[in-house]
């Protein structure tokens, strides 16, 4: 059988079920985190809107303010150098495959497998990195004005992080403490599905030519799962992931359609997202990427959450499947042996 999920509430990753038991601020402070987290976005995409710089406006800094107001003593916040610089070098794997391959099956697996090598390399926690790397080939951003882009805004959060945890340290508010950051995952079963996932992907998107179900977070999404699918604490209910991410990429994707690429559109975006999330009760912070993705991208049509959507129940249903082999076929000897 199946094994289940965690349920020491003190051992749930970042992307955990249940709100009312998830580490971090709560009650007026929770709500302060996300006004916060709402407004450090708002400021990026002025900045972006500005500079003419579109691509300032990462959309990972979404899921990533969220993360680092809301949880103040969390392992994104207790690594600020990381938070930084991660996406930063990530982001030059992604250029430098966008410069020199098209978009394909080759170039989108070399992405990933090298933002998957830094990642392990720095034994950083930021997954979102991920999207970091994947992100120009997907909008064939080729400029190398993107990663110093992604460097201004990961740096001011990454600085906003500290001030952020130390007040709340001096306040010594109710917030429970985050366990530490997660270990390397161990074996090779977790990469071996991973890769397999995004190569699926990448193949359905060759055949019906919707870009966007591998969107970037996806990856990120299910490096999370497979990597650390054990603290997966919404497994056994994947399929308010699928939900939540149509969801939150319709309202991205409607705000954008109604106000422009905007200030006000991300900001609208994020709340949005923020809604979807407690609304569907799945802690899912990549959900918040997905409703700013529209910011950057070129002409986004109403084919986008749609494409989301099935990218996202493709990654539920090849997730639910490699864990039912995982117990199908022993569990222990299995794990032991990859």
């Amino acid at each position: 059988m199946t094994s289940a999920p965690n349920s020491d509430p003190n051992q749930r990753g970042w992307y955990e079920l249940e709100p009312d038991r998830e580490a971090g601020l709560r009650g007026r402070a929770r709500v302060a985190a996300e006004a916060f987290a709402t407004i450090y976005i708002a400021l990026i995409a002025t900045v972006a809107a500005v500079s003419g710089i579109y691509f300032i406006m990462f959309p990972e800094l979404g899921a990533l303010s969220y993360d680092v107001f809301g949880r103040p003593r969390g392992h994104w916040s207790n690594s600020p150098v990381q938070l930084a610089l991660t996406p930063v070098f990530t982001a030059v794997v992604g250029i430098v495959m966008t410069r020199n391959l098209p978009y394909g099956f080759v170039s989108v697996m070399l992405t990933v497998i090298g933002a998957l090598a830094i990642i392990l390399a720095l034994r950083s926690p930021v997954a979102p990195a991920i999207s970091a790397g994947l992100l120009p080939l997907v909008l064939g951003i080729r400029s190398w004005a993107y990663p110093p882009g992604i460097l201004l805004g990961t740096t001011i959060l990454a600085l906003l992080s500290i001030l952020w945890r130390r007040y709340h340290s001096v306040a010594q508010e109710n917030v429970p403490r985050d366990r530490e950051p997660d270990a390397l995952p161990g074996g090779i079963a977790w990469l071996i599905a991973l890769l397999m996932f995004v190569a699926l992907a990448a193949c359905i998107v060759k055949i019906t030519g919707l870009r966007f179900i591998l969107f970037p977070p996806l990856v990120v999404i299910a490096y999370e799962m497979f990597a650390h699918e054990a603290s997966c604490a919404w497994a056994d209910k994947p399929f308010r992931l699928p939900v939540a991410a149509f969801l939150a990429s319709a309202g991205g994707f409607g705000f954008w359609y109604l106000l422009g690429a905007t200030p006000l559109t991300a900001a609208c975006s994020m709340i949005c997202g923020i809604g979807v999330l407690r609304a569907t009760r799945v802690h899912v912070p990549p959900a918040l990427a997905v409703a700013l993705l529209p910011m950057v991208m070129d002409a986004p049509t109403i084919a986008y959450p749609f494409a989301v959507g099935l990218g996202t129940l493709i990654l539920t249903v090849w997730f639910y499947l490699y864990r039912r082999i995982l117990g199908w076929y022993g569990s222990p000897i299995l794990r032991a042996v990859i």
